[in-house]
């Protein structure tokens, strides 16, 4: 199944390297470019794509409005929308996250961060910037929720390693160099880990490793 993909940036350049990217992919076809908000908002009602890369700053309407009308509670038929922002202030994740986004990367993240959040996007998982996820767990430890007592299946040695490294905040490239591992290898022990914990993304890890995991 190809993977239909609708651009929303007022920035012809930033739409361009995305077209570039996505289109490069085997499964995967962007179907419509919009340069503001309103815009967006329509064209995803007309072409009904799969995923939505939506910008936060744009004329007409932001993107966390678009996010909202487009993958809040309210919207008839829902967008799966990941924002792609050079911003990544922490009311605007909050917000996005609160309106329905199903991801929220950084524009500096790359291609390959690009590419996953949109696979993770229709597998129904979140996707967040891993540089993001200290801050967001800070929201999370200020809204005083509850944290796992255990995993659901006991971590290893190294998968322990990872957690730790995640809830740094450092990416799975980073995680690598750190471990002397590829980027690769680093990006299946995440997966392992976040099964094991069952969080639905890095910022449920960090999160584990900060309210109830390992200590040193």
């Amino acid at each position: 199944m190809t993977i239909r993909i609708l651009l929303a940036d007022d920035q012809e350049s930033v739409r361009i390297g995305f077209r570039l990217v996505l289109d490069s992919q085997p499964d995967m076809e962007v179907v419509g470019e919009a340069s503001d908000g309103r815009e967006a908002v329509e064209l995803a009602r007309a072409l009904a794509p799969d995923v939505l890369l939506a910008d936060i700053r744009m004329p007409r309407l932001d993107g966390l409005e678009v996010t909202r009308q487009l993958a809040g509670p309210e919207a008839v038929d829902p967008v799966r929308v990941v924002v792609v922002t050079t911003f990544g202030l922490d009311e605007y994740v909050h917000t996005a996250l609160h309106h329905g986004a199903c991801g929220f990367l950084l524009k500096r993240s790359g291609p390959t961060l690009l590419v996953e959040a949109v696979r993770a996007a229709m597998a129904g998982d979140t996707l967040i910037s891993p540089s993001l996820t200290v801050g967001l767990l800070r929201h999370v430890r200020a809204a005083a929720r509850p944290w796992p007592d255990r995993p659901v299946e006991a971590l290893t040695a190294r998968e322990t390693e990872i957690a730790r490294l995640v809830a740094e905040g450092l990416t799975n490239a980073e995680i690598g160099a750190r471990l002397f591992i590829s980027a690769g290898t680093a990006k299946t022990h995440v997966a392992n880990v976040q099964r094991k914990l069952g969080a639905r993304n890095r910022v449920g890890i960090a999160a584990w490793v900060w309210g109830s995991g390992p200590t040193e």
